[in-house]
């Protein structure tokens, strides 16, 4: 096994020490309690297992209920819900962990049943979004995956009421106790949406030119910095993503003016989620680096990396750090398991979205699956 010792060095994100620099990436999971979306014991469970990761960045949180698009996923705008993800947040704590709270709005992404009042969803442009899906729970109680609706054009005055909505929303999750909170600006949702040639077609000062696709992200950014304090502070970005029918096009020149800027704010890291994944272009590492030399604090990637590829990218200074998504589902002890070379549980699709314990608590660590070894040894020799 290589030396890890880059990967397991301690790390400060803003203001916030984290023990290493392996970090459970937003996953998520459709199982906040109902009615009302909010976070659960269960989930505070699942959370606390995962405790020894660097920094746990949690599943997409909706900053109001148009922000929603997948039933059952939780929020950060009621009271209910903040005090839900208050036990969470304690759990991980008390597990030695850190905490970032993601916060969503899906935009077009999303369907009548899930918008208050039948409403259609919200968008930069009235372009409804191809290639991705919603999930709902039809008048009959069943749940679904169904397509997007197509969404209304929000006007300049919705769009500043957003953004206070995610402000508010990062005070609610620092008063919950979360260490840190991250703006979700990637993967085909509202505010990506806005920085997207084909989704953006406005004509306003939100519209045209790679400044004004990015002004309402960095308005966005500019309030939540000003609500919680920039070092609590990040964002994610997914520079040549397809997801929810993203172009390519202008992708990159969009995600680096905003990581130039952000870098200019001094916010506490920069969440780089590469497209590979979702069968998207992989970024070169040219690429890589044009994030490293425009965003000069704590910068991180995503997708399929494996201990050692993480190990190498933080060693080579491309990375301060690398989160793992599908690996954290399945290994709740993933840092452990990487530090004795040990073999990793192989997640469950059929079990990631929606449902209860199955496939989300009950993922064993290596010390339990030893336990269960060594009991099972011991009948077969009596």
């Amino acid at each position: 096994m290589a030396s890890l010792k880059h990967l397991f060095s301690p790390l400060v994100v803003g203001e916030v020490p984290t023990a290493n620099r392996i970090w459970m990436a937003p996953l998520t999971r459709c199982r906040a309690g109902q009615p009302g979306d909010v976070p659960t014991e269960l989930m505070a469970k699942y959370y606390a297992q995962r405790a020894s990761a660097g920094l746990i960045i949690s599943e997409a949180t909706q900053i109001s209920r148009e922000g929603q698009g997948y039933a059952w996923t939780p929020g950060i705008y009621t009271d209910a819900q903040e005090e839900g993800w208050r036990r969470v947040v304690k759990a991980v704590h008390e597990a030695g962990g850190k905490m970032a709270l993601q916060l969503w709005h899906v935009g077009r992404v999303s369907h009548h049943l899930l918008q208050e009042g039948g409403k259609p969803p919200v968008a930069p442009s009235a372009v409804k979004a191809q290639n991705t899906w919603c999930f709902v729970v039809l008048p009959d109680g069943t749940a679904a995956q169904v397509e997007p609706d197509t969404p209304r054009e929000l006007s300049i005055e919705e769009i500043q009421r957003i953004v206070a909505e995610y402000a508010s929303a990062a005070k609610r999750a620092m008063r919950a106790g979360f260490d840190l909170v991250e703006v979700h600006s990637a993967n085909g949702y509202l505010l990506n949406q806005f920085l997207d040639v084909r989704a953006n077609q406005r004509k306003d000062r939100y519209g045209g030119s790679v400044e004004n696709r990015a002004r309402f992200v960095l308005e966005v950014v500019d309030a939540v910095c000003e609500a919680v304090g920039k070092k609590r502070v990040g964002v994610r970005l997914s520079p040549k993503g397809i997801f929810a029918d993203m172009t390519v096009e202008g992708s990159m020149e969009s995600c680096l003016y905003v990581a130039s800027e952000l870098g200019k704010r001094n916010i506490a890291y920069l969440h780089i989620v590469e497209p590979d994944w979702a069968n998207g272009q992989p970024l070169r590492d040219e690429e890589k680096l044009a994030f490293r030399k425009t965003f000069p604090h704590v910068l991180t990637f995503c997708s399929g990396y494996t201990a050692e590829k993480a190990e190498r990218a933080i060693a080579s200074g491309i990375a301060d750090a690398i989160a793992f998504g599908r690996l954290f589902i399945a290994n709740p002890d993933l840092p452990e398991r990487f530090r004795r070379g040990a073999p990793l549980n192989e997640p469950d699709p059929s079990t990631f979205y929606g449902g209860g314990e199955k496939g989300y608590t009950d993922y064993p660590t290596l010390d339990q699956q030893f336990t269960s070894a060594k009991k099972t040894l011991d009948v077969s020799q009596n």
